[in-house]
């Protein structure tokens, strides 16, 4: 990346510059919040909602506990991310790239961008159901419609604009927040659910905590955090890598441990109200075939009432249209960072035309395959179960990378935070694991 972007005007927006990365004031802490709230925010996108509302809808509270354990993975890993683009001022793509054989770059690449595109495809479809929901009209032309919102948030907008755009989007989370507290929960069973994990052996069983892994954990969180804070070293003018600037490390990191744990706490407690709602309302009346956020919002309506679905719907659209920029752009910035393309959101569209190409080009395709033969019901449920198992060598390369001093300096992983990174890609690694073995008995 270059200097040939469009800054932000006034260091005072930058939170390394204006003062301390943790104070009391609440206007410190929003500008705090940046890489860290979008990713989180993100990963609640219609792809997981629906995974959320299945694990809920078919075991009730049963896999609850998920969101509780998986919280301090899940930072983890992230801050690990936003570290390595902090620190070497590329993203993830552009450090493989430059440390690792090129075939091992191309095959993350490869399934970054094969995971996302599906992704996105199944998000685009689930925004078009939920809007059809509220408002009855041709599935073609909501896809479409939402499809030219998020290319144009990415290919229009300036930068400092588009987070902003971004940041207001993740209030559409709060949604979910709203709908739980009309659901007639059982404190009792969910504590008892929360601090007593039970994992459901069955193939199925497996099968929804992949799913529940991966929609949490997702290969496209890790690239796009990376590259949002490699980014932001040419918005705000005052910061360098850290590898040339060591002395910005303390702000830095204190900066993103903030933005990291908020974002992905605020992230698992609206996967936590989804899952809760619906197996609250849902479970109990024997409705567990729930595999799109729109058929869940639907479903509520009679139980619930019809304010219920509408929030629900209205949530559903909102998060959508903040993910699948994430997803497009995540893309973009691993293929553009691999083939040494200028790469940012911050350039202007003629200085980094095929990176804004490939924007275009992954929500166009994505578009396709939502308009497509493609079930979107299946669509949703399975693009998280491919994010969970692709995540596996992604987070084992990101860990290795992350640890090395050549890579990282001074500002290498060690300690807890290592360690719980390693933990993560373990649990995922036996999840995914145990989810083939118990895919593959049958057929022996």
């Amino acid at each position: 990346m270059s200097a040939s972007v469009r800054p932000i005007d006034e260091d005072v927006d930058d939170p390394e510059v204006a003062g301390p990365a943790v104070g009391p004031s609440t206007s410190c802490l929003l500008r705090v919040l940046g890489p860290g709230l979008i990713t989180g925010a993100s990963d609640d996108d219609p792809s997981g909602i629906a995974t959320y509302g299945q694990a809920g809808a078919q075991l009730g509270y049963g896999l609850c506990w998920t969101m509780l354990y998986t919280l301090p993975l899940m930072a983890a890993v992230q801050m690990v991310s936003a570290r390595i683009g902090r620190t070497t001022g590329h993203g993830i793509a552009g450090v493989l790239r430059e440390h690792y054989p090129n075939g091992l770059l191309q095959t993350v690449v490869l399934l970054l961008l094969t995971a996302n595109v599906l992704n996105l495809g199944a998000d685009l479809g689930a925004m078009a159901d939920a809007l059809d929901l509220l408002l009855p009209g041709p599935r073609w032309l909501y896809v479409a419609l939402f499809a030219g919102i998020c290319a144009y948030m990415q290919l229009v907008l300036r930068y400092a604009r588009y987070v902003a755009v971004l940041k207001w989007l993740t209030l559409s989370l709060f949604a979910y927040l709203g709908v739980v507290i009309l659901a007639r929960v059982s404190w009792w069973d969910l504590g008892l659910a929360l601090v007593q994990p039970h994992v459901d052996i069955s193939g199925p069983g497996l099968t929804t905590l992949v799913a529940l892994f991966g929609t949490t954990i997702s290969p496209y969180l890790f690239f796009w955090q990376a590259a949002a804070e490699a980014q932001d070293l040419n918005a705000f003018p005052r910061r360098r890598d850290l590898l040339h600037a060591p002395e910005q490390g303390g702000a830095a990191l204190r900066r993103i441990g903030v933005d990291t744990v908020v974002g992905m706490t605020f992230s698992n407690v609206v996967a936590l109200a989804i899952m809760v709602t619906t197996a609250a309302v849902l479970h109990p009346r024997g409705i567990t075939d729930i595999q799109t956020s729109a058929q869940a919002a639907e479903a509520l309506r009679p139980l619930a009432g019809p304010f219920s679905a509408t929030v629900f719907a209205l949530g559903i659209i909102g998060t959508g249209l903040l993910a699948v920029p994430v997803l497009a752009g995540s893309a973009a910035y691993a293929v553009g960072e691999a083939r040494r393309w200028p790469v940012g959101f911050g350039r202007r569209i003629l200085e980094a035309r095929a990176f804004y190409a490939t924007v275009a080009l992954a929500t166009l395709i994505g578009t396709v395959i939502s308009l497509g033969a493609v079930d979107p019901i299946r669509a949703l449920y399975w693009s998280a179960v491919v994010n969970g198992i692709i995540a596996v060598p992604v987070m084992a390369v990101m860990m290795l990378a992350a640890s090395r001093s050549d890579i990282m300096g001074a500002f290498a992983v060690r300690g807890p935070l290592r360690l719980i990174g390693w933990i993560a890609t373990t649990c995922m690694l036996l999840a995914v694991a145990a989810m083939f073995a118990k895919v593959a008995l049958p057929l022996t």
